[in-house]
């Protein structure tokens, strides 16, 4: 494969896949289960673990 078929492939449907895989990993975080795990993704620093919860 030449530079300039890797150039043209990359400035066509690489735009394409980068636009589509922007959207979907976007637009995860807002489904009903997405949230769920975005939050408790953000709250994880605050609940203590069970293993700390044994040992002091």
């Amino acid at each position: 494969m030449t530079y300039d078929a890797l150039r043209h492939f990359a400035d066509s449907w690489g735009l394409v896949f980068m636009g589509v895989s922007y959207i979907i990993l976007v637009g995860w975080h807002f489904l009903p289960r997405g949230r769920r795990h975005s939050r408790d993704a953000a709250t994880m620093i605050f609940r203590k673990d069970e293993t700390e919860a044994d040992h002091g």
